[in-house]
């Protein structure tokens, strides 16, 4: 229980303060189950099985949850949590504890009758198990449960004239084909319990309203500007009889696989089992750092057309995309000693290179990846150079050379010549990156032709990582008996670096040089702090110093780095309502928690790791505690707002934000304490 997350009815004292908390596990291949605290629907996203039909993309929403309905003496409590269109079902006043046990444990308290509910997921399966536990009171009882069906994206909501089923029930086992996709059977069972037909209710009415639940309201999706109203199906329900004093221990299994005969507390225990694994392996034994060891595991996923792991960039709605997973990488596979899923992930996106580019993003099934992205390629660099630095074995260099080292070489030709997109080296070996409509940095946002942060030119992060990436290749380039002079044009982009991108008057970096051929880019944005973060850096220390402290004061919260100073006109402080909204300040204000980690590595570098330094950078991601019980429990949100960083905004939980925080707090935090305490 030391990584457990446990919360107590001042958690949900009413339905929306719930439903601001959630939880998400997953599978391995790209499914997940996830809901809010209270046990309803907050979002569209949220069910107990979203599958993958082809890992780790093609993902459905097929099991949404179950609701509980328990029946002593005549009179019926109902445990079902869930906002509707105009009213509410407040189950959660019944729910005595929920526990984040690695899997959601729920607690309820009905009179004299107890019952735990525990989902979990079946590693590397696309099935999802529901068990509970009961012990039953004085009276006789009857606990009623009502699976949710459905079949649509995660990122969508179903009219109820969409959820058209074939069902057959046959030995305890429910099948249900949907009318869109024949191909595909849902098939669901119950360890224990009578199944009840809920078209044969008597009801007045020509259709029976019993086959459908109706009118679920997602506020979440409401207030981003989605009607987020949503149906699902109901077809069966299941009583369960309970003697005075009666213990029972009962389990529901949904799959789009084949069902077996495991027991669904097995696949409970094998889940949790594990994650203590991964955990032990990590080494840490400190709570903060082996709750984020846990965390990074949902994000680390098998390819199907690979045959290779590769890392999804965030839940509900990411695939996976490569920057995301070059930065994230270091934090979730080798702070956490998972080496062999690290040289997957190399090789799985290596097989993808084109023309000297790494895929931005793999779309779903039956697309081909994008390729708009200038610093994809070069922060795979740098993530070869962390794995042979966790790793360096004789066997690690082997690996490198033979499956990476070409692909280096491609990258490096490619950008040299110029390739896709506009990404080319300039006469004073800088790169240049977008022209037009193309967004190519991090910084990416365009709603039709309104290019929202335009970076076009010579983007400082770019740069700085071209840079750390020679200086890499120049290492490599030395074992292996390579005679290119990656050295020689690595001092012509140090000296125009630090030449050119140097602002005096904001004592900083400039974000882009040459825009427009030859004007300069003056905004203070985070982009700067990898010019100081990264093994390499072009600048002195002096210079170095003076970027983390413009950093600091400019655009340091709590939970990340502010997208544009607070100082600057066109800074937006708040990231909600309609998606024009959103999307006009995501770069332009907008907190992001990824840079945090660059950024508290970039402090403790310029400061020597001194005690007062480390202290500090320790303050600075033991903040996360609180934030790990808030949003999706266990997790780090993809961004919050600027003037207030506390909600969590965007993506519930994201690779980058886990693996960089992971990451800074495992290499210049947890090192250096033992020392400091012992002085």
């Amino acid at each position: 229980m030391e990584r457990a997350y446990v919360l107590g009815r001042h958690a949900w004292r009413t339905i929306e303060e719930g439903n601001e908390r959630e939880w998400l596990i997953g599978n391995g291949i790209g499914g997940y189950a996830s809901h809010s605290v209270p046990g309803g629907g907050f979002r569209m996203s949220h069910g107990y099985l979203v599958a993958s039909a082809k890992a780790p993309v093609n993902r459905m929403l097929v099991f949404t949850r179950t609701q509980e309905q328990v029946t002593i003496g005549g009179k019926t409590y109902d445990l079902t949590s869930q906002q509707y269109v105009n009213w509410q079902k407040d189950g959660q006043h019944y729910l005595r504890r929920f526990v984040l046990n690695t899997v959601p444990e729920y607690d309820y308290q009905v009179e004299d009758i107890s019952i735990r509910k525990t989902i979990a997921m079946e590693y590397g399966r696309n099935t999802a198990v529901v068990c509970y536990e009961i012990t039953g009171g004085r009276e006789s009882a009857l606990l009623n449960i009502v699976p949710l069906f459905n079949f649509r994206s995660p990122g969508e909501v179903s009219e109820k004239g969409s959820l058209s089923f074939e069902t057959e029930l046959a030995n305890q086992t429910l099948k249900l084909i949907p009318s869109r996709q024949p191909e595909t059977t849902i098939s669901f069972m119950a360890s224990e319990g009578d199944y009840v037909d809920r078209s044969t209710y008597p009801v007045t009415m020509a259709t029976p309203p019993y086959l459908y639940e109706e009118a679920h309201y997602y506020k979440f999706e409401n207030r981003n500007g989605f009607m987020g109203v949503d149906n699902h199906y109901t077809p069966y329900e299941i009583h369960v009889s309970l003697k005075p004093y009666e213990r029972k221990a009962i389990y529901l299994k949904c799959s789009i696989d084949p069902l077996d005969d495991k027991d669904g507390f097995e696949i409970v225990r094998e889940y949790r089992q594990r994650m203590d694994g991964l955990v032990e392996r990590a080494g840490y034994g400190n709570r903060f750092a082996d709750r984020l060891v846990e965390a990074a595991d949902h994000f680390i996923v098998q390819r199907e057309s690979t045959g290779l792991k590769t890392v999804l960039a965030g839940y509900p709605w990411f695939t996976d995309w490569g920057r995301d997973t070059m930065i994230a990488l270091q934090g979730l596979t080798l702070s956490t000693k998972r080496f062999e899923d690290a040289r997957e992930i190399l090789e799985s996106f290596s097989r993808y290179l084109r023309n000297g580019l790494i895929p931005n993003m793999f779309p779903d099934d039956g697309q081909e990846p994008l390729y708009n992205t200038a610093d994809a390629s070069l922060w795979y660099f740098h993530a070869v150079h962390e794995y042979l630095r966790y790793t360096g074995g004789p066997e690690d260099y082997a690996f490198i050379e033979k499956k990476i080292y070409p692909t280096l070489k491609e990258i490096l030709a490619a950008h040299k010549a110029g390739t896709d997109f506009s990404i080319g080296m300039d006469d004073d070996g800088l790169i240049h990156a977008g022209s037009g409509l193309d967004q190519v940095t991090w910084m990416d946002v365009r709603v039709g032709d309104w290019v929202v942060t335009p970076r076009h030119g010579k983007p400082v992060e770019i740069n700085a990582l071209w840079y750390n990436a020679l200086r890499v290749m120049a290492q490599l380039a030395e074992r292996f008996g390579d005679t290119e002079p990656y050295d020689i044009l690595a001092q012509q982009v140090q000296d125009s670096f630090s030449r050119r991108f140097w602002n005096e008057q904001a004592g900083c970096l400039y974000d882009v040089i040459d825009v427009n051929g030859n004007e300069n880019d003056g905004k203070i944005r985070p982009n700067q702090i990898w010019a100081v973060s990264l093994p390499y850096s072009a600048l002195p220390p002096e210079k170095q110093k003076a970027v983390v402290d413009t950093v600091y004061k400019h655009l340091y919260t709590p939970y990340g780095l502010r997208s544009l100073s607070f100082e600057d006109e066109e800074y937006k402080p708040r990231y909600i309502g309609k998606l024009i909204d959103r999307d006009g300040a995501y770069h332009m204000g907008t907190v992001w928690a990824f840079p945090l980690g660059a950024f508290i590595s970039a402090y403790c570098k310029v400061n020597g790791h001194s005690r007062e330094a480390v202290l500090t950078a320790k303050g600075m991601c033991e903040v996360f505690e609180d934030h790990l019980q808030d949003g999706a429990i266990g997790g780090i949100a993809e961004i919050f707002d600027g003037e207030f960083a506390c909600t969590g905004r965007g993506c519930c939980t994201q690779a980058w934000s886990v693996g960089e925080i992971l990451r800074a707090y495992t290499e210049d935090i947890l090192p250096y304490l033992p020392e400091i305490n012992s002085k």
